[in-house]
Formats: structure tokens, C-alpha cells, sequence
């Protein structure tokens, strides 16, 4: 299908022209006829299918008849993270060159002048509002921002702000809105927290689900079984026959960022790093750097998962293996976007074989294993049933009674996270703790979770 097949405004299909947009990706294809018809909508489809431009098109559409008030906020669009916010207020620039339409992008992590910015922008009445919760209850909480004419409500990544703990923070903002609106809800999953908010805050939607938590038919997905030891050597050897460029290398832990980080630069590898310690503008810096090819790699955590748009990745390689499955699909779904191909590769140490096959389980689909070089030495066998009992047991086991983990003392990981909840900044450490809660949590404590760095 083609995007001149929809009724659009002459403004919206100039700049479709300029940008070179011509066919619909399969989530465009289903959702835009039901929003230009003014329809609730539930998108459900893995990262890179086009879910930004699925919703942005069909409100462009609308706010360039003119039938909208003037100096006033018409849209508000919530993104979990900063770096999500900016690419969606950059694709606005692209489609609105052509439109009498404005736009601001509100987050947190900046100086006081683009604190200036984004308050000139609320307040004279940008059409669209590009945020994150935490920065946009603050504006509300200081009266910055008038959100009574809001005709339309657009939660993109929705599944990632309820797991950074946002629940409460949307529940508030929606309702300084007008209840008669139009609200968009996309998702990569839907899990039960997902569906509890759509009916909260959704009227009879249309619901599109495409692909759900599956990586895409491009990337060819490739693992090494080996020892925690042997992976730098992997990482030597796997450059040694091939170039550093367009990779980028995920690991869970911020200090392993910065030790993989320096283990590559003494390799000879032009290399960058990304993590939430990391002020704004270096990560803008990392990440100017990076699209312009300056660098060659990026190693980072989850923080870059979700929400980069960077269509030319070629490799992915994940340096541990994610405990949470959908954080697999987001990670090597950074590769083979747009139709590309792609290669993502993840080590596998004996400790982790068990995530990695839940992982395996969960895709419906056995991931090739390669030969670790000779010179590495002996490697572990993937026997994921067998090396159980070395993580405690069966699930249930491995995570035990609620009641049953009780701080050890004062610096262990369970008392400082019963301590330390209200302070954490990060979205990584919150992380760690979701993993060995998951299960018990899932459903049923959306107000205890803490807030996480935007």
C-alpha cells in the first residue's frame, strides 16, 4: 500500500515526497485509516517497523486542516526516554517542513537554557508536546503548562515506561486532559499491565498486533557457548577478520561498559560509550559522533535498546545475555531495521545458559551455535538443563519466597535496593532488581515500583 492511497492533506504528502516515503510498512498500512477516522488505537509491533511515522501522519493530517485553536497544546506524545523524545521531535522537523505545525521536545538532563526552551514552547502553545513523564509532571506541578485543549494522547513505547515505573505518572497526566480525545497506545508487547492501562485510558480501541516480541526475519542470530574469561578473546577474534564499523555492543552492567570500553581501545578499535551516567549532552555528543561515523562502535547498556533510530547497524553483540526476553528482542532489534540485514551474536557464559535458553524458548527458534577459537582453550557444553542446579534450581527456585529474601547486611544487593529505592537514578539498576521480582510482581505493583532515570 501506498501512502498517496490515504486521503492525506497536500502538506502531509509534500513532505512524504521530500522524505521519500512511498510504501506503507505493514503497522502503517493497518493503523493509519483507523486514526485518520478518529478511532482509539492499540499498536502492537517490534521495534524498526515504522510505529513513529504510523501515528505522527494521520494527527499532521488533522492539525493541518485548521480546525484546531491556535496558541494552544494539541497533542501530547509520551516517550520513556530522553533519547526517544528526540527522535521523534526530529522526524516532526522532517514532516512538518512544509506545515504551519510546531513542536517541542520536553526532558530532563538539561542546562537552564533549555529549560528556557522548552518553557517558551509550552506556553506560547507548540501544537505537539514531545515527553517524558517525569519532566512533564514537573511542569505541571509548577503550572507551566495547560493541557485542558489536548485533542490528542500518544504513549509510544508503553510497555518500557510501565517497567521504568511511570504507571501513576501517566495516570496523571491523563487526566489534566479533555476526556473527549483521541488516545494512541503503541507497545512492543502487551503484557497484562499494558492491557489494564488501554482500558483505563483508551474508548473502544482498534487493536493492530504485528510480529509480537519476535526479532525480525533479517537478523541472522548466531551465539558463542563459552566461559566468562574467554569473551575478549572472542571479541579480539571476531574483529581480527572483520571491520569494527556499525556495531554496537551491549552489556547490563554501567561498569562493564567502561571495562569493555578500554578492553576494545587497547585492541585499536575506535570506540564510544553510552550509559545513564552520562550527562545529556555527552550522550548527545556519543551519539552525533556515531551517526556521523566518526566512531565505529558503541558499547552500552539497555539504555540504548529502545528507541534509536539508526537504520545501518550491522552487528549487534550482546556481551551478556539479557535476563528479560524482550530486552533480547529490543537489543538485536537495533540491527536489520527497515528491511535491512543484520547479525546479532551473544555470548553465552555457563551461568547464563539457562536465560539464553528461556530466551530461545521464547522466539520459538534455536539460535546457531559457533566454535569458540582453538587458541581460547575448552569451552562449557550448552546444557542449559544440567548446569540448573548451579543457579539454584528451577525457576521457582532460583527465585524462592518473597518473604524467604531478607537483607544479609548492610551492603548486600537486597538490603541496599530496600534502602536505597527512592534514590536510584538509573534505569540499568532498577533493572537488575525487575529480574529477580518479575515474576512475583508482574500485575500487581505498578505503585511500588520506583521511578528511573528519563
Amino acid at each position: 500500500m501506498f501512502f498517496t492511497d490515504f486521503d492525506f492533506e497536500d502538506e502531509v504528502l509534500d513532505a512524504l515526497d521530500a522524505m521519500r516515503f512511498e510504501v506503507c510498512t505493514p503497522i502503517q498500512e493497518q493503523t493509519i485509516q483507523p486514526l485518520l477516522d478518529g478511532k482509539d488505537l492499540i499498536g502492537v509491533a517490534q521495534t524498526g517497523t515504522g510505529k513513529t511515522a504510523a501515528y505522527l501522519l494521520p494527527v499532521l493530517n488533522k492539525l493541518c486542516t485548521g480546525e484546531y485553536p491556535e496558541d494552544a497544546i494539541n497533542c501530547v506524545i509520551m516517550a520513556p526516554t530522553r533519547e526517544l523524545a528526540q527522535q521523534i521531535d526530529r522526524q516532526l522537523e522532517g514532516f512538518t517542513y512544509f506545515m504551519q505545525v510546531s513542536s517541542v521536545a520536553v526532558y530532563g538532563g538539561n542546562d537552564g537554557v533549555r529549560y528556557e526552551q522548552e518553557l517558551r514552547g509550552m506556553t506560547k502553545g507548540a501544537d505537539i508536546i514531545v515527553a517524558t513523564p517525569g519532566r512533564l509532571i514537573s511542569h505541571i506541578t509548577l503550572g507551566n503548562i495547560d493541557l485542558s485543549k489536548v485533542s490528542f494522547f500518544i504513549l509510544d513505547e508503553a510497555d518500557r515506561m510501565l517497567d521504568m515505573g511511570f504507571y501513576n505518572d501517566i495516570i496523571t497526566i491523563a487526566k489534566q486532559l479533555p476526556k473527549e480525545r483521541q488516545t494512541m497506545l503503541f507497545s512492543a508487547t502487551m503484557p497484562e499491565e499494558i492491557r489494564r492501562l488501554a482500558a483505563t485510558l483508551l474508548n473502544d480501541p482498534v487493536q493492530v498486533t504485528l510480529s509480537l516480541a519476535k526479532p525480525a526475519d533479517g537478523i541472522t542470530q548466531q551465539a558463542y557457548i563459552c566461559h566468562e574469561g574467554q569473551k575478549p578473546g572472542i571479541i579480539k577474534d571476531i574483529f581480527r577478520n572483520e571491520s569494527s564499523e556499525r556495531v554496537i555492543l551491549f552489556t547490563s552492567r554501567k561498569s562493564k561498559v567502561r571495562e569493555i570500553s578500554l578492553m576494545l581501545k587497547k585492541l585499536g578499535l575506535n570506540v564510544g560509550e553510552m550509559h545513564s551516567d552520562l550527562a545529556q549532552s555527552e550522550r548527545d555528543e556519543i551519539m552525533f559522533l556515531f551517526k556521523s561515523r566518526k566512531i565505529d562502535m558503541i558499547v552500552a547498556t539497555d539504555i540504548l535498546a529502545r528507541g534509536i533510530d539508526i537504520d545501518d547497524i550491522r552487528i549487534v553483540i550482546n556481551y551478556d545475555v539479557p535476563r528479560d526476553c524482550d530486552d533480547y528482542i529490543h537489543r538485536v532489534g537495533r540491527t536489520a531495521r527497515a528491511g535491512t540485514k543484520g547479525r546479532a551474536i551473544t555470548f553465552v557464559s555457563e551461568e547464563e545458559q539457562q536465560y539464553f535458553k528461556r530466551i530461545e524458548d521464547f522466539i520459538e527458534h534455536v539460535v546457531p551455535k559457533l566454535e569458540v577459537p582453538a587458541e581460547l582453550g575448552e569451552t562449557p557444553e550448552y546444557s542449559p538443563k544440567k548446569n540448573r542446579g548451579r543457579q539454584g534450581g528451577n525457576r521457582k527456585q532460583q527465585h524462592g519466597s518473597r518473604h524467604s529474601r531478607k537483607p544479609k547486611g548492610k551492603n548486600s544487593k537486597a538490603a541496599q535496593g530496600a534502602g536505597n529505592e527512592g534514590k536510584e537514578k538509573d534505569f540499568e539498576k532498577g533493572k537488575e532488581r525487575r529480574a529477580r521480582h518479575y515474576h512475583k510482581r508482574r500485575g500487581n505493583n505498578n505503585n511500588k515500583r520506583p521511578k528511573k532515570e528519563e
